[in-house]
């Protein structure tokens, strides 16, 4: 059993590290980014992934509760979900559905800042979405059904999105200057923490890839679905479910990457103001209903807006 709450997730910045002008700044970045994407979804001519936002985004908040120990460090990490959302979604259904984890994750249980929820939708979303599907997965893997291209391409863009986010902690935290974590020595602990955790995302998204490659193929050679993915949308339900209700019970208590990194540089335990993660099967249960909802509900939304924009 987990000797305490576990403390914020993989990258998740608290309140602590942020200035008001810094964290205002990325609520706005990450609001355009968001109103951008869902701009794009109400104008996309195939609507067959739209029933998947609601499911994969249920499925990504449980797996975020499960912390797995990373050997030798004393500190954990877990799954960010953001690249798998992006080559199952594409990137505008991905980005809106990992704000939506984010945002319950904020608002109903403490975890990530008020103030550091523009940080946190940015490092986690946009990276994976808009930078390292496009320029790394695509290149890598393209639209083939190769498993060996799928792996590859995963395990290399899962890793630099993870880093390039971890990065991107760090500059926030410099640009605000209210801590004393210097730059350097910040990155230091920063990036191989995070490249350690990027390897098992690269893994588990792989896998995930490759059964999906077998189930469902069209979901990844960029072709419309024959029809609605009703086995894929069944496993991934379940596999939610099973998440949340149960595994998080066995997550580690150890602290999470950039806890860790923070504990190293100060000497101390954890930076003030750090938010509890939630870490229950009951809050699992809420936690991923309330993603299935609203990340449903607004690919719902934004579906029945296309056909009123084509009649005009």
């Amino acid at each position: 059993m987990r000797n305490k709450p576990q403390e914020s997730a993989i990258m998740h910045m608290a309140d602590a590290l942020l200035s008001p002008m810094v964290g205002g700044a990325f609520w706005a970045v990450s609001g355009m980014l968001i109103s951008y994407s869902a701009k794009k979804v109400s104008q996309e001519a195939d609507a067959s992934k739209t029933p998947l936002m609601g499911v994969l985004g249920a499925f990504v908040f449980a797996a975020q509760m499960i912390n797995f120990t990373i050997p030798g460090t004393g500190s954990s990490g877990h799954l960010g979900g953001g690249l798998l959302l992006t080559i199952l979604l594409g990137p505008y259904r991905a980005f809106i559905t990992l704000a939506s984890v984010l945002i319950m994750q904020c608002l109903f249980f403490a975890d990530g800042g008020l103030l550091a929820l523009g940080c946190n939708i940015f490092n986690l979303a946009f990276f994976p979405a808009f930078i390292a599907f496009p320029f790394i997965y695509r290149v890598i893997a393209g639209n083939s059904a190769s498993p060996q291209n799928i792996a590859a391409g995963s395990m290399t863009a899962a890793v630099v999105a993870l880093l390039m986010g971890a990065f991107s902690v760090v500059v926030e935290t410099l640009l605000s200057g209210i801590t004393e974590l210097p730059f350097s020595t910040f990155i230091l602990f920063m990036l191989p923490i995070h490249l350690a955790i990027g390897i098992v995302e690269g893994l588990v998204t792989c896998a995930v890839l490759l059964f999906v490659l077998k189930t469902e193929p069209t979901l990844l050679t960029g072709q419309p679905a024959s029809s609605r993915p009703h086995f894929i949308l069944a496993v991934f339900s379940v596999v939610a479910l099973i998440t949340g209700v149960g595994l998080s019970c066995v997550a580690s208590s150890h602290p999470d990457g950039l806890e860790w990194s923070i504990a190293k540089v100060k000497g101390t335990g954890t930076v003030s103001g750090s938010p509890v993660h939630p870490g229950t099967g009951l809050s699992g249960i809420i936690g991923s209903l309330s993603v299935l909802v609203a990340a449903g509900g607004i690919g719902l939304v934004l579906g029945k807006k296309r056909p009123e924009q084509k009649s005009l």
